[in-house]
This record gives structure tokens, sequence and C-alpha cells, in this order.
């Protein structure tokens, strides 16, 4: 059983999923624009987030809206707000490569109280709520029990060329690479902090990114047993620009490695 608030959520990313699992591998057709260096946007972008704009506000059409792709809408209930990334992986969908996710959560009064992430060509659909746990196609979640970095398999991103900290992100996979078992950048930070959340990824970290990219995967950790901090130590991530995720044992030594890191540059 699902609450009115998920099961609406569930429901919206579904519809948006319909055309962008149309749209996937039509690579020579897709429309294509540059928001930026490395940054880009399609056709199915805007439209999934016009789906689930229209979705979530037909059933909460008090509650405001941030999403990656239009402006923000500021509701008439201050304390709830919708946050959408209609495609967290764009550069992947482009290419045809399904690693890529469809993304909602609903903040509280600043707090992360539901999320849904959903990739739709594995069909793959994760979903948590605050206080009852978290669940991948309805079976729960935990996150994985090493207690070793040397034994880990984490991710991150590895910045483009808009990106000013590369030397700063190189120091970081430098000091990783030679403290865990290995380091995979897969290009969705969604789907990096829903995969922390199962266990398929012992940890990950990411910088430069908006509250789109990782409010759901913010909750899922939590409610699977994980901790997922600002870089610099915050504890709620949500609007810091990136985070820290694993467990209770690895936490420490990642952040760790990460404090080294700023002081070396390769």
């Amino acid at each position: 059983m699902t609450t009115p608030i998920m099961t609406l959520m569930i429901a919206a990313v579904r519809k948006a999923a319909r055309g962008v699992q149309r749209d996937y591998g039509e690579v020579s057709s897709l429309q294509i624009s540059v928001k930026g260096p490395g940054d880009f946007v399609t056709n199915s972008d805007k439209r999934a987030e016009k789906t689930l704009r229209e979705e979530l506000l037909k059933a909460r059409p008090a509650y405001g809206i941030l999403g990656e792709e239009d402006a923000e809408v500021k509701g008439t209930d201050p304390d709830h707000k919708f946050i959408i990334d209609p495609i967290d992986g764009t550069f992947n969908f482009m290419h045809a490569l399904p690693f890529f996710a469809i993304t909602i959560a609903l903040e509280r009064k600043g707090e992360v109280v539901a999320g849904v992430t959903y990739n739709p060509i594995t069909d793959e659909l994760f979903h948590a709520e605050k206080g009852t746990g978290a669940f991948v196609n309805n079976k729960r979640m935990r996150v994985a029990s090493r207690r070793e970095l040397s034994d880990s398999l984490l991710a991150s991103g590895l910045p483009n060329r808009g990106d000013k900290d590369h030397a700063e992100r190189r120091a970081e996979m430098a000091m990783m690479q030679a403290k865990t078992a290995g380091i995979r950048c897969l290009g969705s930070t969604a789907l990096d902090m829903a995969y922390v959340a199962m266990g398929r990824l012992d940890g990950a970290w990411h910088d430069g990114l908006k509250p789109w990219d990782m409010a759901a995967g913010i909750l899922m950790i939590r409610e699977a047993g994980g901790f997922v901090h600002g870089l610099k130590g915050e504890a709620n991530p949500l609007y810091t620009g990136g985070y820290v995720a694993t467990n209770a044992d690895l936490l420490p030594q990642m952040k760790n490695v990460l404090a080294d890191a700023k002081k070396l540059k390769v």
C-alpha cells in the first residue's frame, strides 16, 4: 500500500516515462539544445518535465515546483514543493546509454519527505517516504554493510569542460582510487544514490549538483539505513551543491579522503 502522495508521484513518473521510452534510442532524430559547456537539453527532457508539472499540479495545485528545465513555480502553500528532474543523465540518454532516470521529490518545510526515481529502460522504480523505509520495485532496500574502504565500490562524477574545479576533482579521484576497490562514473546522480540505497554501490560522492539531482536520493539512502552529508559536513546537503553518502562505517573514511584531497592538486 502506498500513500496518496506516493501514488501521485509514481503515476506522474510513469506517465512522463512513456515519451522518454519512445524517444530512447532515436539518437539521430533527437532535437538537442546546448545550455552551456557540456550541458545539454533535449525536447524529450522538456516534454517530460511538462508532463510531470501538469500531473503534479493537477492533484496538488497549491504546491510549488522546482525543476531543471523551466522556471520555479511558487505555490500558495509555502510549506510544500515538488523538486523534479525529467531526465537525470541527459547525456547518457542522448547516446542511448540506459543509465538515466526520471526523479521527483517532495520537500516539506525544507526537508525531503517523499521521493521517486525511475529508470524507464530497466523498469526499476525506487521510492521512499520519511519513516516508512525505501524500496525498489516494492522490495525493501538496505545500504551495503562493508566496513573497509579498501573493499568498497564507490561512484562519483567527472567534471565536464564547463566546470572550474578540475584539479580538485582529479585530486579526489586519485586519492579515492588509492583507497578503494573501485570507482565508477556512471552519469546519473539520481541512480548513483538509488544504487547506494540498495547496496549495489557502497558509497558515492559528487560536487557541482543542483537540488533536483539529489533530492529523492537523500531520502532513499537515509530510509535505507545510510547517511548523506554535504561535502563540508552539512546535515542537510539539498542546497549545498554536493554530497557524500554511504553507511556509518565508511562515512568517516570517505570524509577523511575528501578532506585530504583538498590539499592535493594533480
